[in-house]
């Protein structure tokens, strides 16, 4: 195949020219507040425009204070009346495309309004964001030398007849799948087929039958997803490491979990020596930052001009703390909970998750962990980042592998201290052993959250961790049993009450 990346390269070169005009607090303004300027606009005569008199706000500060903050199930009514192809609700005319995502408590799934503005200026956008940082980061890529091979989901939902013909509804990347521009199909394995096919356990050796003659130069998808694809087309070839079935691969581009506990699994079936690996900030809702420096110490670059405008709401303790601030405001080191006003019709809205900023000139972020994943039962304040960098630091010294896990409190009674129960699906068990290894975990939260590390000293207010290991298979099965199995889907981390680890452990018995 033709290595069309030098001629790429300068419409890549030009994204990365225009992240220049907003690499301080006075452009991230300035741009800021030029994308909500047009996003007021353009839905000033949608019924939520009209609500909230989007026609007569014309500076954020007006806006802030017309328009309350939401989630999900503040909304779930809208969304209702846009699955029965009603016209100009949140953003103008009928929307035909919905992300499907993990519920709330309000509902089994979420349905996020995926808009052709929202594919073209956002989602799309992106991912050729993500493309330009990597060759600016790699002078020498021939990425556009061979194709690349995304992992899809499927457009398999649970909403049937009581949606309106011809509306879409599945994981976001089918959508982005099947919506795709034809000429990107010239660089992409599977074929949409294949890609949208909605029962795993036939697509995942179809995946790699795709793949496995093609000249594969970049993979996109979710860690733990790719890693057992991979780990098909490696036995489907007899291989042992991936770069045996494809010289040219030379990035994977991640994202939707921690890559930190699958590292080292990635580096054992690949050449680490000719891969890169580079983290996205991409959900249902949008596309929102990008790795851009190779080793990601400093966070991903924020997306300022993807019509997407940003709050961050000050977050401590499990809680919102203090009223959302514009991007412009907002203070390295700290942690926030994000809100987006979008071009796919959501007005601060909150997608649940809590970033950090690692600085503001430019601004750049890393995922803390999500409003509702998080561990506070004890006065711990465990976040999803810490858990997942004391996992990797604990597989690092024992050898161990994790396919999986979750972690919630256990709650003291008259014989046994509060603790937290680790469920963990090991690819290798630890040498050393399962008691042996959850003492080293236990020492590593300790030694990356002082809330922990202060609640554990003396054993006295808080127990060493409980680890409970499952059989390999378990997650994937019971998200399969909760209808939620495929290539977004993941298994949250952390829970704050017992409702996944009473899930899992019913299933376990079952």
């Amino acid at each position: 195949m033709l290595n069309f990346t030098p001629f790429a390269r300068p419409y890549f070169s030009a994204m990365l020219a225009r992240r220049r005009q907003w690499a301080d607090p006075a452009g991230t303004e300035q741009v800021q507040r030029r994308v909500l300027r047009n996003l007021l606009k353009t839905a000033a005569h949608t019924w939520v425009g009209k609500h909230y008199n989007f026609g007569q706000i014309s500076h954020y500060e007006d806006y802030c204070t017309a328009v309350p903050a939401v989630e999900y199930e503040d909304i779930r009514p809208m969304v209702e009346r846009m699955l029965l192809g009603e016209k100009d609700v949140l953003w103008p005319g009928a929307c035909r495309r919905f992300a499907q995502s993990s519920g709330t408590s309000g509902g089994k799934s979420k349905y996020i309004p995926v808009t052709p503005e929202g594919l073209r200026d956002n989602h799309y956008r992106g991912g050729a964001e993500a493309v330009a940082s990597y060759l600016g980061m790699n002078p020498q890529s021939r990425i556009f030398a061979g194709k690349g091979f995304i992992l899809g989901g499927s457009f398999a939902n649970e909403l049937g007849s009581s949606i309106s013909p011809g509306i879409r509804v599945g994981d976001l990347s089918a959508n982005l799948i099947e919506a795709i521009p034809p000429m990107a199909n010239f660089f992409r394995v599977p074929n949409k087929k294949t890609a949208l096919l909605e029962d795993w356990k036939e697509k995942l050796p179809a995946l790699a039958h795709a793949a496995i003659r093609e000249n594969i130069s970049n993979i996109s998808g979710v860690p733990s997803w790719f890693l057992q694809v991979l780990r098909n087309v490696l036995e489907l070839s007899g291989k042992s490491t991936i770069h045996q079935v494809w010289p040219g691969l030379e990035v994977f581009f991640h994202g939707g979990i921690s890559f930190g506990p699958y590292r080292e699994q990635y580096a054992s079936i690949t050449d680490p020596s000719r891969m890169h690996y580079v983290e996205n900030y991409n959900a249902s809702e949008g596309f929102f930052a990008v790795q851009e420096t190779a080793d990601n110490a400093q966070g991903m670059r924020l997306l300022l001009d993807a019509g997407v405008f940003y709050e961050f709401a000050p977050f401590s303790g499990g809680i919102a703390t203090g009223a959302p601030l514009p991007a412009w405001k907002v203070e390295k080191g700290r942690t926030y909970a994000l809100l987006i006003s979008s071009c796919n019709g959501l007005w601060r809205y909150s997608p649940g998750d809590t970033v950090r900023v690692e600085s503001t000139e430019p601004l750049r972020i890393s995922v803390a962990g999500r409003t509702n994943s998080y561990i506070n039962a004890f006065g711990e304040e465990l976040m999803v980042w810490n858990a997942d960098a004391a996992l990797a630091a604990a597989c690092r010294r024992t050898g161990a592998r994790v396919a999986n896990y979750t972690a919630a409190p256990v709650y003291a009674d008259c014989r046994t201290k509060g603790r937290h129960q680790w469920f963990i699906e090991w690819t290798h068990r630890p040498d050393c052993g399962d008691e042996a290894f959850a003492d080293v975990l236990d020492a590593e939260l300790q030694a990356v959250n002082s809330d922990y590390q202060a609640k554990r000293v003396g054993n006295i207010f808080l127990g060493r961790l409980e680890l409970t290991s499952v059989p390999r298979g378990t997650f994937d099965r019971w998200l399969a049993s909760t209808g939620r199995l495929g290539g977004q889907r993941k298994v949250p981390r952390l829970c704050n009450d017992r409702r996944i680890a009473q899930a899992i452990e019913k299933f376990l018995k079952s």
